[in-house]
């Protein structure tokens, strides 16, 4: 593993050393992932096809997460689920 330091300009901008930017190209795209304390960086090319599925469930299940905590979700009974779901 290697670890280098860095840091981040008014601007938003972050310096990648040049040591961790071997095999990295100007202009290729690059995935952040953040919690609340880790924060990865990954090439996007690099991606496979899962890894897409699971980020794009992870943004739609935090879309319906704030939904939830604005009040936009309704309350039923089972009864009444199961019967709804009939109709899709």
């Amino acid at each position: 593993m290697d670890i280098a330091i860095t840091k981040m300009s008014s601007k938003g901008q972050i310096v990648i050393p040049v040591e961790m930017r071997e095999d990295i190209k100007e202009g290729e795209k690059l995935l952040i992932i953040r919690d609340k304390t880790h924060i990865l960086l990954r090439k996007a090319s690099d991606m496979d096809e899962k890894l897409k599925e699971d980020l794009e469930f992870a943004r739609s299940t935090e879309e319906a997460w704030k939904e939830y905590e604005q009040g936009k979700f309704k309350s039923s009974s089972v009864k009444e689920f199961l019967k709804e779901m009939e109709k899709w």
